[in-house]
């Protein structure tokens, strides 16, 4: 009895999710099952915390399983973990329901614990209910599809809790400490700092996470520094590195060495490269009147890993050049800082490149033929193969750029602008405040407080402070900050005149910065990735038609402020176009400096065609084994930590990455 009513709790939250699916469903009967549990598991990532490592391997694990229950009906088709062969006699319902037990399993298992479990387990249930499938049939024996994939969900389940995530823990940090005390956004400067090279954490009454989770006390642990020991999907042993520090080992792939660190020899560097973020910062207002023309006609076409693009002279599909679209460029900069922040409710930027990959299916234009070429497939074979594939690159990203993060452990924007301007201005020794290591001065931009400019009429007249002093200190340009946002819906705070010591990123106070570092950019890095691989996986590295949009009505779409201040479409017309354009949205939103965008889009354009070239491995029936095939799971094991198997595997690999480390041949093993 005592357990009825959370029975009955949880009944009612099983017929409004159905009732919510059959709305769904009814515009998106067309959708594959894949398809159907993808946006599951997109919209439990809404619902849960902002951690892109955690959803990146979420988003992987669960394409991967379902890739395996499509392989398992296919004579060729390689598995990732599981590669069992069986036969029925209608192939496609039987994946369907294969499909179907894994993903619902899987999922259920992964978001146990998140705090919109009641919304997500309820909506898990309904979308196995809506199929008719039996959310209790949780046998693992025999051929039929629904043992089949639970035996799948049973695997990545065990293979999770052995993967080097440390799920088992919450993904908590086993050795990584923070080197700096935490810098206090509402106080001025930075006074506590101890490393100005190394990533700082924050200090707030409360932190609100970018799906908008209320964490109290503080601020979250570094998010996944040690996450580069984490099993990837096609990184490379000759593309490692390891490296320790404090008698842990950090693994790097594709490391493109350190940043630039002020106190070094590419301290000028440090310097500017922060700088632009200040610069770029006082951009960020429609009332300057500055107009710009945000079509492809403009924008796009650039270089790989330069903004050196001027647009396009015609849509290619189309023949016709492109139309202007012609806004205030501080609209156009606020609009790109929070679209591509991926705030409150988002599915986190691997889960954004999903939903851009979602859409570009669903164009009447596209023909779902891999790389242009080759038969069409079905909306199932696709869905499977592009999640897949496109799973495997953005979990490879999070292995790749957040074992570089934890390694160079960079500092952000907010700490070294503030630690600069307390400093002082390293642009003329005859000025006063100077030091070698201090700011540079740009006239309009950054500038010295002093007499004349605080004189009654002038620039600086409110930044005296009392009895003046406030003189010799920096002032910025700049985006104003939340004191001046009573009221996100309405108000705006606009740029002006600060002192550099009271400097905000463009974000909302009770977030500020992401809690990791920040070298190299994951933005950047995801998007390179998923843009070459849509570009290589569709056959065309123009979206559908020439164009994709995004529409920001007048005053509805901002959230950190009010705007914009008129409606503004983002267009692209390659991927690597948006790619770029979610680049620069980092710098202009105050969260990362040039020196950690470049970085991380070289190393995208890397990850995206590697992971490509292995999932169409797996397409091939030409993989080579995960970490050693796992045996059939044929009963509910226990969650111990390790298994023979993958203990001997592991051995395998690290024996191979220890040659690597200490000058052994690295081989031409996939890992």
């Amino acid at each position: 009895m005592g357990s009825e009513p959370v029975n009955r709790s949880r009944a009612l939250r099983l017929v409004l999710a159905v009732f919510c699916l059959l709305a769904a469903n009814t515009a998106a009967a067309q959708h594959s099952v894949a398809r159907q549990w993808n946006n599951q598991l997109l919209e439990a990532i809404r619902h849960d915390l902002a951690r892109p490592t955690v959803h990146a391997r979420n988003l992987f694990h669960v394409s991967a399983a379902m890739w395996d229950a499509w392989a398992a009906y296919d004579n060729v088709a390689d598995g990732w973990l599981v590669r069992e062969k069986l036969s029925a006699t209608d192939v496609q319902a039987a994946r369907r329901e294969a499909i179907s037990h894994a993903a619902y399993r899987l999922l259920r298992w992964r978001f146990a614990n998140s705090p919109g479990a009641a919304t997500s387990l309820a909506s898990f249930d309904a979308q196995m209910q809506l199929l008719g499938y039996d959310i209790a049939n949780q046998s693992l024996a025999g051929d039929s599809p629904a043992a089949l994939g639970n035996r799948i969900a049973e695997t990545y389940i065990q293979f999770g809790l052995r993967d080097g995530s440390n799920e088992s823990n919450g993904y908590v940090n086993r050795h990584y400490e923070p080197v700096n005390p935490p810098v206090i956004p509402p106080l001025p400067g930075n006074p506590e700092i101890i490393d100005p090279n190394r990533y700082q954490p924050l200090a707030l009454e409360y932190f609100v996470d970018q799906s908008g989770n209320v964490i109290p006390g503080g601020f979250p642990e570094f998010l996944s520094p040690e996450w580069g020991q984490v099993v990837p999907f096609s990184l490379r042993s000759e593309d490692l590195s390891i490296r320790t520090r404090d008698g842990f080992d950090y693994w790097l792939f594709h490391d493109p060495g350190p940043p630039p660190l002020i106190g070094g020899p590419d301290g000028e560097t440090y310097k500017t490269t922060f700088e632009q973020v200040v610069r770029w910062s006082g951009l960020l207002d429609p009332a300057l009147g500055s107009m710009i023309d945000i079509s492809p006609a403009s924008l796009g076409n650039n270089t790989l890993g330069t903004n050196d693009g001027h647009g396009y002279a015609v849509n290619p599909a189309t023949g016709q050049p492109y139309a202007p679209e012609v806004v205030p460029a501080g609209d156009y900069y606020r609009v790109l800082a929070e679209f591509w922040a991926d705030g409150p409710s988002s599915e986190t930027p691997p889960g954004h490149w999903f939903a851009i990959a979602n859409t570009v299916s669903d164009h009447p234009l596209v023909i779902k033929r891999i790389g242009g070429n080759g038969p069409v497939l079905d909306d199932l074979q696709w869905d499977v193969k592009l999640y897949l594939a496109l799973g495997g690159a953005m979990h490879d990203v999070a292995v790749a750029s957040w074992g570089l993060k934890g390694w160079y452990d960079y500092i952000r924007p907010i700490s070294a602008i503030r630690y600069l301007a307390d400093l002082g201005q390293s642009t003329d020794p005859s000025l006063p405040s100077w030091d070698p290591d201090g700011i540079h001065l740009y006239p309009g931009e950054i500038e010295l407080v002093t007499p004349e400019s605080t004189a009654p009429g002038q620039r600086h007249a409110h930044l005296a402070g009392p009895g003046n002093s406030n003189i010799g200190k920096i002032a910025v340009y700049a985006w104003r900050g939340p004191e001046y946002i009573l009221d996100p819906d309405t108000d705006t705070a606009g740029v002006g005149w600060i002192l550099a010591e009271n400097w905000w990123p463009y974000q909302r106070p009770t977030f500020v910065t992401p809690p990791f570092a920040g070298y190299i950019s994951g933005h950047s890095t995801y998007s390179r990735a998923a843009a070459e691989l849509m570009a290589a996986f569709t056959g065309d590295e123009f979206f559908p038609g020439g164009l994709a949009q995004f529409e920001a009505p007048q005053n509805q779409f901002l959230v950190f402020e009010q705007g914009p201040s008129v409606d503004v479409t983002l267009q692209w017309a390659k991927y690597a176009d948006a790619a770029d354009e979610c680049s620069l949205s980092r710098i202009y939103g105050g969260i990362h400096p040039p020196a950690d965008d470049i970085p991380g889009r070289m190393i995208g354009a890397v990850i995206g065609p590697e992971a490509l070239s292995r999932a169409i491995q797996h397409f091939q029936g030409s993989a080579p084994p995960t970490l050693g095939i796992p045996a059939p799971v044929t009963e509910l094991p226990s969650r111990s930590p390790f298994s023979l198997l993958m203990l001997i595997s592991a051995v395998l690999l690290l024996g191979s990455r220890a040659a690597r480390r200490h000058g052994g041949s690295p081989g031409n093993d996939k890992i």
